[in-house]
């Protein structure tokens, strides 16, 4: 009977044991370091993973991970509770004619008291909403330690403001008598805040100095220049969270808007959004550029101005986020980058900014490798932005790692997202930087005559073998992807001058003469950014087709382009906020593919300033040279 005991006993303690080994997160468990069951844990957010720190089900409730994002809901709704007693305690004080009650001076008292209780909630929930993980870690704790009652007195860290305030907690943790971090903060000479109307631009630099240095010609600030200076002062747009919030809001709807799947995912930025708590880096980029969008979509200077203030300490925490072994594969560095491309696009702070920033977060990715794509965020910051990186790849006209079979399918292995239409016909563009990096070199080998007639001969054939594989490749996906979609294949529709868009018109290639052509409708967005993908990558793979036979012809090559412009109104007008970007690699392409001073280009011109002027887009205004495929061609550098 004892040993029936015993055995049910050790039977029990197996049967427990996953539930116990469950309460530490699976990324601690392999790790093998201390989780504190919070959720993201501490280690998770001191690493920069908060959206990788995930638990296995388990069936106690005293198992559960504790949601940070569950403690700022409570400490929300007893700050609005607070208010409403207070706001009803004045409202009956306050009433004409009555007589102040015999417990006047103690209910004064209270009302102090739920005063000073409402400011410790605030700044608590500021702090746990924004400060650094080691912070909230320390806070949510105390808050926790008798199921929602404070153990102890904490001190309230709050609002948490960037850069200037870590020096301002770590003095703090060392002794300073100050129980309350400032919230603004000067850190040149101890001079009163900027007036909100000083014009701070981001410290770039002119299109003569640039160089292609990692991100040496973005994340450079210079410490003794009046933009590096002010940005260690808060403008008052910083300091009001809850405007913040709308224009985060406004941004996100702009860049990440709420579409179905058929539109192409592009929720990633959203995601982002909503981890930007656990990181003061993410914080500061979401502030940064929501601010700035916002100021320039309604044309409001100040507003833009303020936003530019906080450029300069995004970049140095960047810098110094990039400068370190372990935090320059986090989560929060890679939005960084992300948010700075998608506000270099609004702002082209420089001539380059955007190339700058789409060649930094390739090398990005590719230094954190594959297998740091297949979850959370970092997985649809991969995946949803793609085509800029293989659009990134052809501009650079060389090899790409994008193009190994592993960067095809580890991000997809965990089945986070599927391999749409879109993706299958990056799987073939991936391939074409490396056919045009060999074509470049056998041209410049050519000119400089340094190979023998044998060596020249065998290195056109493989050139030529290449471009014969990868278009029998290309034709195929066409016949299993477009022909065979399931919503039914593009449409062509009369131009009508609805809705104030551009007419496009076209020349008769053989006869001159001056038509209007049908626009291309669509069953989806997807569809429609991928087919003007699809012209794109045809276009700049016959850039390089010297074929003598099934070569791509020169009217062939015009009827691409034709076909990108074709799609743009409805695209255009069909896109939610700034999904328009998508096409911005495809409509340059079809720009270098359209003869000078033709009705076409006339079209392309008025098409780039109307995305400008109502979506508040500099890198359309500009013309998009530095997306140029033909910029580092050796034999078409000019325009």
């Amino acid at each position: 009977m004892a040993g029936d005991t015993r055995q049910l006993a050790n039977d029990s303690r197996v049967r427990k044991a996953p539930n116990r080994q469950s309460r530490s997160c699976k990324v601690c468990r392999l790790r093998k370091v201390k989780c504190d069951r919070v959720k993201p844990c501490h280690a998770c957010c001191a690493h920069g993973y908060p959206s990788k720190c995930v638990y296995e089900s388990v069936p106690d409730d005293e198992a559960r991970p504790i949601s940070q994002a569950e403690e700022i809901r409570n400490l929300r709704e007893e700050i609005q509770d607070l208010r409403k007693r207070i706001d009803g305690r004045r409202d009956a004080s306050d009433g004409p004619g009555e007589t102040p009650p015999a417990n006047a001076f103690s209910a004064a008292g209270t009302q102090a008291r739920s005063l000073q209780r409402l400011d410790t909630l605030e700044s608590l929930f500021e702090s746990i909403r924004s400060a650094p993980p080691r912070v909230v870690d320390d806070l949510v704790r105390d808050i926790r330690a008798t199921h929602g009652g404070l153990k102890r007195e904490v001190t309230p860290v709050g609002p948490w403001e960037g850069l200037e305030a870590y020096e301002t907690y770590d003095y703090q943790r060392q002794g300073s008598p100050s129980s309350v971090i400032p919230i603004r903060r000067s850190l040149h000479n101890g001079s009163p805040e900027q007036n909100f109307n000083d014009p701070v631009v981001p410290n770039g630099h002119d299109d003569d100095d640039e160089e292609d240095d990692e991100f040496g010609e973005l994340m450079s600030v210079d410490s003794g220049s009046d933009s590096s200076r002010s940005s260690g002062t808060i403008s008052i747009m910083s300091t009001q969270r809850p405007a913040v919030d709308v224009f985060v809001e406004r941004f996100l709807d702009a860049f990440s808007p709420e579409v179905d799947i058929k539109s192409g995912r592009a929720g990633a930025i959203r995601a982002a959004a909503g981890i930007r708590m656990f990181s003061p880096l993410i914080s500061d980029a979401f502030e940064a550029v929501s601010v700035a969008f916002f100021g320039r979509s309604i044309q409001d200077k100040q507003i833009e101005a303020s936003g530019f203030r906080l450029y300069p300490r995004v970049l140095r925490g960047l810098q110094d986020a990039l400068n370190d072994p372990e935090r320059c594969k986090a989560e929060s560095t890679l939005v960084t980058v992300i948010l700075l491309l998608a506000f270099e696009s609004v702002e082209r702070t420089t001539q380059r900014g955007v190339a700058a920033h789409v060649r930094g977060a390739v090398r990005l990715i590719e230094h954190r490798g594959p297998e740091n794509h297949m979850y959370g965020v970092e997985h649809l910051l991969f995946t949803e932005l793609r085509p800029y990186w293989i659009g990134g790849a052809l501009a650079a006209r060389q090899p790409s790692f994008l193009a190994r079979e592993e960067w095809k399918t580890i991000p997809w292995s965990a089945g986070t997202t599927t391999k749409d239409i879109l993706h299958h016909l990056l799987d073939l563009a991936a391939d074409i930087p490396g056919l045009l990096a060999q074509s470049d070199t056998f041209q410049e080998e050519e000119r400089s005559s340094v190979m023998s007639a044998q060596e020249s001969a065998v290195k056109q054939a493989s050139i030529w073998n290449g471009i014969t594989e990868l278009t029998s490749r290309f034709q195929q996906w066409y016949q299993d992807w477009v022909v065979a979609y399931p919503d039914g294949p593009p449409q062509e529709v009369e131009q009508t001058a609805d809705q104030d868009f551009p007419i496009f018109r076209q020349r008769n290639p053989r006869t001159g003469a001056v038509f209007t052509p049908t626009k291309i409708s669509y069953p989806n967005l997807l569809l429609a950014q991928t087919m003007s993908v699809y012209y794109a990558f045809r276009l700049v793979l016959s850039s390089i087709d010297t074929r003598p036979e099934d070569r791509v012809t020169p009217l062939e090559q015009y009827g691409f382009a034709c076909g990108i412009c074709r799609t743009l109104e409805w695209y255009i007008l069909t896109a939610p906020g700034n999904m328009i970007n998508r096409l911005a690699f495809p409509t340059r392409v079809a720009w270098e593919g359209l003869p000078d001073r033709g009705p076409e280009r006339q079209f392309m011109i008025e098409v780039l300033k109307l995305v400008e002027r109502r979506h508040a887009l500099g890198l359309w205004g500009s013309g998009m040279a530095e997306l140029s495929v033909r910029e580092n061609s050796p034999l078409n550098s000019d325009e």
